[in-house]
């Protein structure tokens, strides 16, 4: 009997179906990884166990990179506290609303470029829910259309730079997180021109769908057009280019770079008269918090990762994908497939902390560009965030949606976009230079 429980194949699984287990029961995925790593580590390796998950918290939090998060995600907060996505929605509201799905066009665009500003998509689902939700119920849009396209529009905080999740992936890698920042541009922007594509087909095969807008509400001077434009699309290009550009040209690393963005979030908000000692006290202790989270789910899935190695798991799951009857884009497609479903139950973190160090090198040794690879996966995770049944996204926007929206709604809303992700990832496989040709005209 203890000879087939140290099989590595039989550890393997059991920790996977433990890890599962737990988490579908609602605990909290940090505790889970780092629980179920401390009692197979205790059993099968024994009290050095405890060594390696010091060194694990050691090395976390001494990780220069890191420092970037809290910066990136305080100055989420500001940007968010400052009204921008407000602004922003008015903005496009008055120049799109007249299209077939007016609003929800306007409503994938104003959550790109929020998920510029923010690189966060619980911001972006929660704002844009807020924000956009009512006003296409009060038009009469389809809701499942109207939700799906909130959900899909607030995901692409996953992957628009300045993405928090970026700055994890890059040091798990061993990749430049400049270049990863710097490759999922066109992504991104090809995804909101995805969504977009479909909201205007969709809605003119069935206008009754989304309704454009009454020139009444449109229907106003250029002047208060460009004001509009000038106040709310200008500063996030400004935005944009103190972070990114920084970055482009070489003049600042992506940490250096985040310090200068919270600095920009700051000034625009005192711009917008939104700086006050409230909103700013309420801005640090929001990006404490997340932060906070951030790293216990980065800590607990390392540790879980170094146990889940050193029993072997690691070298089991390499030989599954490795003995497939496949060839390399077949197995290039089986673990894009495994990225998927594990974003149906686990947090984008802790599928980076957990499956990268494992996959990488399988994807190097089949000899795929990493930065190439690495925009698969993270749009692949991205996908994993809307499929239910544990899609946070959908969560997310069932917190602050109407009682008449119902989480079944939600559900047939995001159908259609995940479709059109699968489709992305299509289209990247085919054209790789969408991921590779920006990284490669940086200036390093």
């Amino acid at each position: 009997m203890s000879i087939i429980l140290m099989n590595p194949y039989v550890i393997t699984a059991l920790m996977v179906l433990c890890m599962v287990f737990f988490l579908v029961m609602g605990y909290p995925v940090a505790f889970v990884l780092g629980g179920l790593a401390t009692i197979f580590g205790l059993i099968f390796i024994g009290p050095s166990v405890i060594s390696f998950s010091m060194f694990e918290i050691y090395g976390t939090f001494s990780e220069y990179l890191l420092v970037a998060v809290p910066l990136f995600v305080f100055m989420g907060v500001i940007i968010e506290k400052s009204g921008l996505a407000a602004r922003l929605y008015d903005a496009m509201h008055v120049i799109l609303g007249r299209l077939p799905g007016g609003l929800a066009v306007t409503t994938v665009i104003t959550s790109t470029i929020f998920a510029a500003a923010t690189g966060v998509v619980n911001a972006s689902v929660v704002t844009m829910g807020v924000l956009a939700l009512p006003a296409m119920l009060k038009h009469k849009y389809n809701i499942p259309l109207a939700t799906g396209s909130i959900t899909a529009g607030g995901t692409l905080g996953v992957l628009i730079p300045p993405s928090v999740i970026i700055l994890i992936y890059g040091p798990v890698a061993g990749i430049s997180v400049g270049k990863l920042f710097m490759a999922a541009i066109f992504p991104g922007i090809l995804l909101s021109l995805l969504y977009v594509i479909y909201v205007i087909i969709h809605c003119s095969i069935k206008p009754e769908h989304g309704p454009p807008l009454p020139k009444s509400e449109v229907n106003i001077p250029l002047s208060k057009k460009l004001y509009l434009l000038a106040t709310s699309v200008l500063p996030v290009g400004l935005l944009m280019l103190a972070v990114l550009g920084t970055i482009f040209f070489g003049i600042a690393s992506p940490t250096e770079a985040a310090g200068i963005g919270a600095l920009a979030a700051l000034l625009l908000a005192a711009a917008y008269k939104k700086l006050s000692f409230k909103n700013l006290k309420e801005s640090v202790y929001r990006a404490t918090t997340v932060s906070a989270m951030t790293f216990m789910i980065l800590i607990g899935a390392g540790i879980f990762t170094i146990v889940f190695i050193r029993l072997g798991g690691n070298q089991v799951v390499e030989n599954m994908l490795l003995s497939l009857p496949f060839p390399a884009w077949g197995i290039l497609l089986a673990m894009l497939v495994i990225i998927f479903l594990m974003g149906m139950f686990l947090d984008e973190i802790a599928i980076i902390m957990i499956a990268i160090p494992i996959i990488s090198p399988i994807a190097d040794g089949l000899g795929y560009d990493p930065l190439w690879f690495a925009l698969l996966v993270m749009v692949t995770m991205q996908t994993g965030f809307l499929s239910p049944p544990f899609a946070l996204s959908i969560f997310y926007l069932k917190g602050v949606a109407p009682p008449e929206v119902t989480t079944s709604h939600i559900y047939k809303g995001v159908i259609p976009f995940i479709g059109l992700q699968i489709l992305a990832i299509i289209l990247l496989i085919l054209f790789p230079e969408l991921i590779t040709w920006l990284p490669n005209l940086m200036i390093e």
